[in-house]
Order: structure tokens, then C-alpha cells, then sequence
């Protein structure tokens, strides 16, 4: 079983972690959303811990963000969709999740 996640960083958390997970031909896929930057370190620390192989993060992680959850996992690749400048958030994650 090949196993990775995808975790997004946004308000619309309300300050709690929420995660789904998808499971296909020997392949999972997590997917979180959470409030700011330490939880999705949190996370991505637990996932790896439970055989995680890579880390995949949404464009609203900025680059202080990513370089954050990829200290807290650097046992496996930390991937981000770059967008630094978000186009729906208007701003940099670093702004507002830091």
C-alpha cells in the first residue's frame, strides 16, 4: 500500500483538524484540512508515522509554512502547489497562518 497526503491550511478549519482518506488498488490518499501552519506540522508528522511516504501541500503554503512541515518530516519528500501569492486567498499563507 502506497500512502500519501494532501493537507490545506485555512480558516475555515474553525481552529480543528479534518481529515478524509481515500483508498483505491493499493494506493491512500489523506486529505486534511487544518487551521495554521503547527498543525499541519503535527500532522504531517502523525501521517508519516502511520506510513506516509510523501507530503503534498496547497498553494496557500507559503515558503515559511512549507519549510515548517518539512523540518517536522524530513524523512519523506514535502511537495506544495506554489501559488505564494494565493489568487483566492489574495495573500501569502505566510501571512496568514504564520
Amino acid at each position: 500500500m502506497i500512502k500519501w497526503a494532501f493537507i490545506a491550511v485555512s480558516q475555515a478549519a474553525e481552529g480543528q483538524v479534518h481529515t478524509s482518506v481515500i483508498r483505491a488498488s493499493q494506493r491512500e490518499i489523506t486529505t486534511a484540512l487544518v487551521p495554521d501552519y503547527q498543525a499541519a506540522a503535527d500532522l504531517a508528522r502523525k501521517l508519516v508515522s502511520e506510513g506516509a511516504t510523501m507530503i503534498e501541500l496547497c498553494g496557500g503554503v507559503g515558503h515559511k509554512g512549507a519549510a515548517l512541515i518539512a523540518e517536522a518530516v524530513p524523512s519523506v519528500p514535502v511537495g506544495v502547489v506554489r501559488f505564494d501569492y494565493h489568487p483566492v486567498l489574495g495573500k501569502s499563507g505566510d501571512v496568514l497562518f504564520s
